[in-house]
């Protein structure tokens, strides 16, 4: 049924049915649903005070916007449906055990280890697993997620446990969050002498969060400040309460950096597992997975670090990851030996991606390339449209003028070697609370070298390039310099974040405040066939200076708000400024002046900026 709409458009008319729409749809999409005609909802959303093009992507109120004037309920998916819906059309599911009972066997417990900065949890993994990473990374802080499996004992049966490391910096909240969703045990490393820190909470929100167990490695107890009793005090505030004082979390004191109580350790996440946890998955079935991190690696191409969650996966399987799909065609183990099979929670380095996939993105097996590529494909264009969508600035005909204006917008690529990094990085900036005035605008992100095509789309877009340890390939430094683009290097996040959010606050337009010189009362006015009306004027307030600027106050109202003062003379001399209790000259930039109105001068100071 046609009825008419918006401002004499016609449209269909609904009756309050519900239509899906993905995120990040268009009119055209919406249209199709309809049977209707783009132009149409075009042109009501333009009577809506919209502006839109067919094709462009739009956002979730505007779809619910436009459904409610057609009666119409307007349900945007969200993006965890449609990937659901999406592998259901494929006869595909994610997080699913195949089989029965009797198909189940038991798995190793995978661990996150999560905890302040500098609190010891990567000391603690290299006591662990005899290897040091800490002197590797920039800063001391741990910028990848990494995982690892070690062999231990529990009651003379050899048992494996996979660890996952995760960053300990502010800014990799995310990961450190899809970290704890990843796992079946947190670890939760609190430094004796230090206590309970802002990170110390965050990670143990995450764990709760996730529903996971929680294991708790009071380090450091052999330095001299050392009081593990006040940190079981401390943690009981957050539901953490010790055995010792009748509670179910299980506390180790250690010591990383001189391996006591390491074996202790490990016998309680063990215990913790068999007693809390069903660790069972179907090694018979087509392996699942998570992409803990992933980087592009010059040799080799796209290298995943993947864990296994359920079924066993084997070279030469076809994979699909996010938006990135290939073929296994090698894994490798934290000790850079080949894997042939990788049973669940084992961790592996996967070599045969076409792209690098996301940090967190699910891993399934299909049945050949062409599935997983059709996959990968409606995921990326998905992506595109949602992103699309987020990044577009509503315009509607009130602001349309503002908005046609320059506005201050900085404009970044990322570059990072691993993908977590990149989102991590990402994250962090788009949070930054800057003025409205100011936009920061993400055009690319990515993984790996610094490339030509980098340069060139920073060019055409007037972007700054962020290389987080990479640094720029081939020829693409001498076009960056030829070209004018700036190519900005780290190591360490908070200094890419700080430098950032630096040039944001610089971008900003100054803000003035008003600040009050003076007033003076006109007590005759001489005419001039030169200079116009003369004010013979008294200053009765503060001083008055020469282009200050000034209202004109008469009976108590404003009779003018924007005047400058522009010739001011005392006695017959040319004067810059004169001060409360004499008398002077002036003529300003207003012509109907009384005897008796009140020149009220001030000027404009620049107010420094938080």
């Amino acid at each position: 049924m046609q009825a008419p709409a918006v401002g004499g458009v016609r449209l269909p008319r609904g009756n309050g049915e519900t239509i899906r729409l993905a995120r990040g749809a268009s009119l055209s999409d919406f249209a199709d649903k309809l049977d209707a005609n783009p132009a149409a909802l075009v042109q009501a959303l333009f009577n809506l005070g919209e502006m839109v093009t067919a094709t462009q992507s739009v956002p979730d109120e505007t779809l619910e916007l436009l459904g409610s004037e057609m009666n119409y309920v307007v349900q945007v998916v969200s993006p965890e449906d449609e990937d659901r819906e999406l592998l259901d059309s494929f006869d595909l599911t994610y997080g699913e055990d195949a089989g029965g009972e009797d198909d189940l066997e038991q798995r190793p417990p995978v661990v996150t280890v999560m905890g302040h900065v500098d609190h010891g949890k990567t000391r603690l993994l290299d006591s662990i697993r005899k290897a040091n990473v800490g002197e590797g990374e920039a800063g001391g802080i741990t910028q990848h997620i990494g995982a690892y499996q070690v062999m231990t004992h529990l009651e003379g049966v050899d048992r494996l446990i996979t660890f996952i490391d995760t960053p300990g910096h502010e800014a990799f909240t995310a990961m450190r969050a899809r970290g704890a969703q990843a796992t079946d045990i947190a670890i939760i490393v609190v430094a004796a002498d230090d206590g309970v820190m802002p990170q110390t909470v965050e990670a143990i929100n995450h764990a709760q969060a996730a529903g996971v167990p929680i294991v708790v490695a009071v380090n450091k107890i052999d330095k001299e400040a050392a009081d593990p009793l006040r940190i079981r005090s401390q943690l009981t505030e957050y539901g953490l309460v010790a055995e010792d004082f009748g509670g179910d979390t299980m506390f180790v004191d250690i010591s990383a950096k001189q391996g006591l109580h390491i074996d202790e350790l490990l016998e309680a996440v063990l215990l913790t597992a068999d007693a809390s946890l069903d660790l069972r998955a179907n090694p018979n079935m087509d392996a699942q997975g998570v992409a803990i991190e992933a980087h592009l690696d010059r040799g080799r191409g796209p290298v995943a670090t993947v864990l296994i969650r359920r079924g066993t996966l084997r070279v030469g399987d076809s994979i699909v990851a996010g938006d990135a799909y290939g073929r296994v065609r090698r894994m490798i183990d934290e000790n850079g030996d080949d894997v042939i099979e990788a049973y669940p929670s084992r961790p592996v380095q996967v070599v045969g991606f076409t792209s690098v996939p996301g940090a967190g993105d699910n891993l399934l097996v299909v049945d050949e390339d062409r599935i997983a590529r059709q996959i990968a494909d409606r995921r990326n264009a998905r992506k595109r449209n949602a992103l699309a969508a987020r990044g577009r600035k509503r315009i509607s005909l009130d602001d349309l003028d503002a908005a046609l204006k320059e506005t201050s917008q900085l404009n970044l690529i990322i570059k990072g070697d691993n993908s977590g990094t990149v989102e991590a990085l990402e994250e962090a900036l788009v949070g930054l609370e800057i003025d409205d005035e100011v936009e920061l605008r993400i055009v690319d992100r990515g993984v790996g070298a610094v490339t030509e095509t980098n340069v060139n789309l920073a060019t055409a877009s007037n972007a700054i390039i962020l290389g987080f340890n990479v640094r720029a390939e081939g020829k693409a430094t001498e076009l960056a310099n030829r070209e004018g683009v700036d190519i900005r290097y780290y190591s360490v996040i908070y200094q890419a974040i700080d430098e950032i959010e630096a040039a944001l606050k610089g971008m900003l337009k100054p803000v003035y405040e008003e600040h009050a010189l003076g007033q003076a009362e006109i007590r005759a006015i001489f005419k001039s066939s030169k200079l116009g009306n003369i004010a013979g004027c008294m200053v009765t307030k503060g001083s008055v200076r020469r282009n200050s600027k000034a209202r004109l106050i008469r009976d108590g109202a404003v009779i003018a708000e924007t005047m400058s003062v522009t010739s001011l003379r005392r006695e017959k001399d040319d004067a810059t400024e004169v001060r409360e209790g004499f008398e002077c000259g002036m003529t300003v930039s207003y012509s109907d002046i009384k005897i008796g109105d009140i020149v009220d001068t001030y000027e404009l100071r620049e107010v420094p900026r938080d």
